[in-house]
């Protein structure tokens, strides 16, 4: 496929939740960091899959759409190929919601890197939650994206939902249990 380096392991490139490494060991225990890297004509924007607001975040989620001129900032992880189906399932591959693409990027430092990603299908553009947003500049701030392209995320506007958002709490206890084996 080109994107596997190596005996089993596949590079992954993330430009949304998963920019927050403790939101993506919720379901993907073995992941190292890569580089951070930037998807050339493509834009980031946010909807609803079909319409259907996303009953785990409650508002619009990321996905990448072409734009010539446009530019995303991602994070390309190394994964293990053993970890590709429960990337698939978080991801809603089985339900159709996104489908598994290649993207080139470029890192930092000029390479250009053969990665999976995934792109929403059917969506209606949709703002997304606060908790959601919030996840996505942490996760932008955590590993250093270019400061004004984390200044464009933290201008993105939310829907003001401010209910319960369990997930956002689960990955608060992971960020707090961090700290504490840190310490």
């Amino acid at each position: 496929t080109g994107t596997e380096h190596g005996s089993g392991c596949f590079l992954y490139y993330a430009y949304g939740s998963n920019l927050l490494r403790e939101r993506l060991l919720l379901s993907n225990p073995a992941v190292a960091l890569c580089a951070v890297a930037r998807l050339q004509d493509y834009k980031l924007e946010f909807g609803h899959h079909q319409g259907r607001t996303s009953s785990v975040w409650h508002g619009g989620t990321a996905t990448i759409a072409e734009s010539p001129g446009d530019e995303v900032w991602g994070i390309v992880w190394k994964m293990n190929a053993s970890n590709l189906s429960s990337l698939d399932k978080q991801e809603g591959v089985e339900d159709g919601i996104y489908v598994p693409i290649e993207v080139n990027v470029q890192t930092e430092g000029g390479k250009f890197l053969t990665c999976r990603s995934y792109q929403m299908k059917h969506y209606v553009c949709a703002p997304p939650s606060p908790q959601y947003k919030k996840v996505i500049c942490m996760g932008a701030e955590q590993n250093g994206l270019p400061t004004d392209y984390q200044k464009k995320l933290e201008a993105i506007e939310t829907n003001n939902y401010a209910g319960e958002v369990p997930i956002m709490e689960e990955i608060e206890a992971a960020m707090k249990a961090k700290e504490i084996n840190s310490a």
